[in-house]
């Protein structure tokens, strides 16, 4: 995965390291893609949320992804773990996709390892970011 600079709020850093923290204490069956997840924090530029770019995903933003390959766009919520529901398009952070996208601006296009191979998704748009919309809250 390439390393270019993303950028997460002090709040979703701080509540992802705790989250980190307690998953990697014990046996967590993703424990994989937090080991990413938490590699990815350490690369992170943790900014004010009032100051964060209105074009950079954080956590509870709403984010069309487009593959690559296929040029299937495809819309998520990014949340925590326990608020995942991929019916509703409610993507976890730690999932693989979840982790590629975290931080990343829009107009970004990420690669990450699959099962399958490697994939590409690019970022579309951001319909809606907490930070943007004033909602410091969530």
């Amino acid at each position: 995965m390439s390393h270019r600079k993303i950028y997460i709020t002090q709040q979703d850093h701080q509540r992802l390291t705790l989250m980190l923290d307690e998953a990697l204490a014990g046996k967590h069956r993703d424990a994989a893609f937090l080991k990413e997840l938490a590699r990815e924090l350490g690369n992170a530029e943790v900014v004010d949320p009032k100051s964060v770019p209105a074009d950079v995903v954080t956590m509870n933003s709403r984010v069309v992804v487009k593959d690559v390959e296929n040029g299937e766009n495809s819309e998520y919520t990014l949340v925590f773990p326990e608020q995942a529901d991929v019916a509703q398009g409610r993507l976890s952070v730690v999932s693989p996709i979840g982790t590629a996208i975290l931080g990343y601006t829009k107009g970004s296009t990420i690669t990450w390892q699959t099962p399958g191979g490697p994939r590409q998704i690019k970022i579309e748009s951001i319909p809606y970011q907490p930070e943007a919309a004033g909602d410091y809250h969530l």
